[in-house]
């Protein structure tokens, strides 16, 4: 038998009663994802077991690497079956990673396999998954219905056109399919695909560049978009002529640092303020070290496994930057997520200067995300926002993932969060109280999310 059983994650009675009681069932809102908005429009059918499982997932490609893998097993023109069995090989030896449990919660939960994928028992499994892949049960529409999905929250470039995300409220889909606002593209001025991007769009200048924008946001959010997303490596914080900036990289001339984060500064502050106008929530990922590898790069591109944790200092610009926001009285609903761990503290603080009535938790330090989407990562996340702030407002967790099948991440951390509350009220450290703890554990897993974004 394999190790998803009832009591999976739960070590205290109090932990176990809080999961089973309150947060089991209930329904997800999952406010950050990658998943492909065309794919759920489609009602897309997954091929097999490969497809669905590692299909766009360099988190599994980074650790078949980590085993000696051959590319040509992990994204190159190896046959699914092939790739499948690599992966299979690899799972035995993920002892205390979270893709071990996340892999055998996905085939319990939407599988009913207990058995354990090792290079063994691949084959079958394999079989198992494929048959049953070819039910309507195994669609992207019906996975997203099994899963007590109510709202995903895509990642969508500025000038999309928005096509899929119309037609599924067209059809009347169970859970609102809604886009977020992710300018990085036309903020990353440094990026030698910058001057492409901004052609393609048919900007001629700057100032045509922020109108144009505004425009999106306005376009986005009449179609249900309530969150932008940043990701930065560090917040920017610089003054100084952001126009002639843009007229130089235009131009092909070199830009500086400095002139980079005048750029970015000005550019992420007039989106904060068209945010700010809605009552949107911008989300601010900061912390991350990418395409690390070039070989790699230029061989498969972007987002397949190459990106790590940056260890930049960020706490003083990403201060003034929220001030300048909140002197001017613009400063939108902002949820700040770290990478390095390190930050922590920093986020945790952070968040408490910038707080304001009448939204509570206003400025949110986010779930552990990425390299720190695990047991220990979430935990020392939970912990720092309770040691520093309201753990009681927090809204909780998100896949960010490109799988359809990611949605038991949700389970996990629901696991983890009942068994650390459960953990302190079993040590005397807070209250059996059961009203108390219900607001909390409800609040957590759902009811802050909906209530914080508007859905």
């Amino acid at each position: 038998m394999g190790i998803i059983n009832d009591n999976f994650m739960l070590y205290n009675d109090t932990g176990r009663h809080l999961y089973n009681t309150y947060a089991k069932n209930l329904p997800i809102i999952d406010y950050h994802c990658h998943l492909d908005p065309r794919m759920i429009a489609e009602n897309h059918k997954f091929n097999d077991a490969y497809e669905l499982f590692l299909g766009g997932d360099h988190y599994k490609w980074r650790q078949m690497r980590s085993n000696g893998i051959d590319e040509r097993l992990i994204t190159g023109d190896a046959d699914g079956f092939e790739k499948w069995m690599a992966f299979a090989k690899t799972m035995p030896l993920l002892i205390g990673n979270p893709l071990y449990h996340w892999t055998h919660l996905e085939l319990k939960r939407y599988f009913d396999i207990d058995e354990p994928l090792t290079g063994d028992s691949a084959e079958k499994i394999w079989n198992i998954c494929g048959e049953l892949l070819n039910t309507e049960d195994f669609s992207a529409r019906r996975l997203i219905e099994r899963s007590n999905v109510e709202v995903i929250c895509t990642t969508d470039d500025p000038f999309d056109s928005l096509e899929h995300h119309r037609r599924l409220r067209e059809d009347r889909f169970s859970a609102r399919v809604l886009p977020t606002f992710r300018p990085d593209k036309a903020v990353d001025i440094e990026k030698p695909a910058f001057k492409e991007y901004i052609e393609g769009i048919g900007v001629g200048g700057y100032r045509e560049l922020l109108d144009r924008l505004s425009e999106r946001v306005e376009f986005f959010h009449e179609n249900g978009c309530r969150l932008s997303d940043h990701s930065l490596s560090l917040v920017p914080f610089a003054e100084g002529n952001a126009a002639a900036v843009f007229e130089k990289k235009m131009n092909g001339g070199e830009i500086t640092a400095d002139e980079t984060e005048i750029y970015k500064t000005d550019i992420l502050t007039h989106c904060a303020k068209e945010y700010s106008k809605r009552g949107w929530a911008m989300q601010i990922h900061i912390g991350a070290l990418r395409n690390n590898n070039t070989r790699m790069f230029r061989s498969i591109g972007a987002d397949t496994g190459f990106d790590s944790i940056n260890d930049l200092a960020i706490a003083q610009k990403l201060s003034a930057f929220m001030d300048n926001l909140e002197t001017d009285g613009v400063l939108p609903k902002t949820i700040l997520y770290t990478l390095n761990p390190k930050d922590n503290y920093v986020l945790g603080t952070m968040i408490g200067n910038f707080q304001s009535a009448p939204v509570p938790g206003k400025i949110q330090f986010g779930s552990g995300w990425w390299f720190n989407d695990n047991r220990d990562g979430m935990t020392a996340q939970l912990t720092a926002l309770a040691n520093l702030g309201i753990l009681g407002r927090f809204v909780g967790m998100l896949t960010d993932s490109r799988s359809f099948v990611s949605y038991p991440r949700h389970e996990y951390f629901r696991r983890i969060l009942c068994n650390l509350i459960g953990e302190w009220v079993e040590k005397g450290e807070y209250p059996k109280d059961e009203k108390a703890l219900k607001q909390i554990i409800e609040g957590i897993c759902c009811y802050n999310a909906k209530e914080y974004f508007k859905f």
